[in-house]
């Protein structure tokens, strides 16, 4: 009878912390799916491409694999300033990775929310400097020896493309991706062209694909790559801000050659 006693007891008590358990699980439930619920607004989109564009990049795996399309390009992207509606104006340079000092493109990209009556979520706009001399290598140099965030302010010139992204569907290995309307923006840099389009798509493993191309009047491309978009991915860490740093890879034979169609060069 003792020893059934103890049973029963032992048996009640086992009930009860089975109990505690089922409701920690249920509330713990709850708890994460209210979190999961739980709407990323509109700017947490827009932080989140800015965060994922910043950095420094290269695409180095593509020269190796067809070094007739793609050269070992280093693109670096890093905050510049941020504007009263909360919009993030960010410094982006292109260079051949062995001579990262003589940037080839440069740009300010400025990120913000898509409007609400339109069907994205961040618009990624870019545009000229006024003074693109005075920002060669920014990220590279300390706070203190860059154009001050008024200064940037006062060098946005005019806006050369708008790109609005969405968040990927499920299944997709990108975040979030984007184009240019079918239409283009203006631009008469070389070749011929008379306007530009540019796809954009960024990874979860930190890569952002760019694809930009040129096309004449007749809507032939005259520059750009046809094979498909640079694929620039992070390296490995180094002194700039813990980033990334260049690899060592040799340049293509005949670059100025192959440049003029492969990849253009402007210094707007």
């Amino acid at each position: 009878m003792g020893s059934g006693e103890e049973d029963t007891g032992g048996g009640g008590g086992g009930a009860v912390r089975g109990a505690v358990l089922k409701a920690l699980v249920v509330v713990g439930g709850v708890l994460l799916l209210r979190r999961l619920r739980r709407s990323t607004t509109r700017w947490d989109h827009a932080r989140a491409v800015a965060d994922a564009l910043s950095g420094e990049k290269f695409s180095r795996e593509q020269a190796r694999k067809d070094p007739d399309n793609y050269f070992n390009l280093r693109m670096l992207t890093c905050p510049a300033t941020e504007m009263v509606d909360g919009s993030r104006v960010l410094y982006f340079e292109q260079a051949f990775w062995r001579t990262p000092e003589k940037p080839f493109r440069q740009r300010f990209y400025m990120v913000k929310p898509c409007p609400k009556e339109m069907k994205c979520d961040v618009e990624l706009s870019s545009y000229a400097i006024r003074d693109a001399e005075e920002y060669k290598n920014f990220c590279d140099r300390p706070k203190d020896q860059r154009p001050q965030p008024e200064e940037v302010i006062a060098d946005i010139a005019e806006r050369l493309t708008t790109i609005h992204l969405s968040q990927c569907g499920r299944g997709k290995r990108c975040l979030y991706e984007g184009s240019t309307p079918p239409e283009g923006f203006p631009n008469n840099w070389q070749s011929g062209a008379s306007y530009c389009t540019s796809d954009l798509s960024i990874h979860k493993n930190g890569e952002v694909h760019i694809w930009d191309k040129g096309f004449n009047d007749e809507g032939n491309q005259v520059w750009g790559t046809k094979a498909g978009p640079y694929e620039f991915k992070p390296a490995p860490k180094s002194k700039y801000d813990d980033m990334f740093s260049p690899l060592n890879f040799s340049a293509p034979l005949s670059l100025e050659k192959k440049l003029d169609k492969a990849y253009v060069i402007d210094d707007q």
